[in-house]
């Protein structure tokens, strides 16, 4: 799994590779001064602690003084906090932190907007595997920071059986069983949750003790109470698909564990945040 350590090395040598020509060019290297961020919309903040890591990465030199934490509540047109070191080595990281917590802060404060809407009622926000490529770490951290939960990383740590997989296998008997058959003879200690689309596929899902979530996708919420009073065998049970701001009350309150919503991460709006040498 990439780790953010591994993240933050790319992403620079992806923006800087031979060097920042600019910076080179216009500045001298012995330059020392400081810059602040300056958050311009109101939001939740996040990537306060990743932006710490970046600079750290840059330069040992480079010094970061926030007032916020990440999860703080931030209003427009408010400084957050300065970084003091070589304007050589604040240059080279401004981008990447710019771009980190604006996107992270964007995530956070939807993923917040979302688990505010529900917070009467025991249901919690997922996000999705719906993530921008080598950035999922940094988004699903933002998920965190806004009081969402992440569900499976990636491909590896839970099993999902979607319907692709049930087309492919035959039907979702088949997958089922073969998936049975495979995690015992692997001796696998996974998560393992299954997409059905009727009432029917649930009520087969649910017969299978080492199945430990059902996905309903694209039911509507007078559905899923029919779904809730088949389940008998009190299987966690996830609602996903066409959920909104609009809506989401109405499935929050049929009385689901979980509401996964791939819009927290690959629908949403960049903070507007500067950082300015001072």
């Amino acid at each position: 799994m990439q780790t953010i350590q591994q993240f933050i090395k790319l992403a620079l040598e992806e923006d800087l590779f031979t060097g920042d020509i600019t910076t080179l060019a216009t500045i001298p290297h012995t330059q020392m001064g400081q810059a602040e961020f300056i958050v311009k919309e109101d939001c939740v903040i996040a990537g306060i602690e990743l932006a710490t890591l970046i600079c750290k990465e840059i330069s040992d030199q480079l010094i970061c003084n926030f007032e916020y934490n990440d999860g703080d509540l931030i209003k427009a047109t408010q400084a957050i906090g300065i970084i003091t070191g070589s304007v050589h080595a604040i240059l080279k990281g401004e981008r990447l932190l710019l771009n980190c917590m604006q996107r992270m802060s964007a995530i956070a404060s939807k993923t917040n907007y979302f688990v505010n809407l529900v917070k009467e009622d025991k249901v919690q926000i997922l996000d999705t595997r719906k993530t921008t490529p080598n950035f999922r770490i940094c988004e699903k951290w933002a998920v965190e920071i806004g009081g969402g939960m992440n569900h499976r990383f990636g491909l590896y740590d839970a099993i999902l059986i979607k319907d692709n997989h049930i087309a492919a296998a035959g039907g979702i008997k088949n997958a089922i069983i073969k998936c049975e058959e495979y995690i015992k003879s692997n001796n696998l200690e996974l998560p393992v949750i299954v997409e059905v689309k009727n009432l029917e596929e649930f009520k087969l899902a649910a017969t299978f003790e080492f199945i430990d979530r059902i996905l309903i996708d694209n039911f509507l919420p007078e559905d899923i109470h029919e779904i809730i009073s088949f389940n008998k065998n009190r299987k966690k049970i996830e609602a996903s698909g066409g959920i909104n701001a609009s809506n989401i009350k109405n499935f929050a309150s049929t009385g689901i564990d979980f509401i996964s919503i791939g819009d927290l991460t690959h629908h949403v709006s960049s903070i507007d945040i500067s950082l300015k040498i001072k």
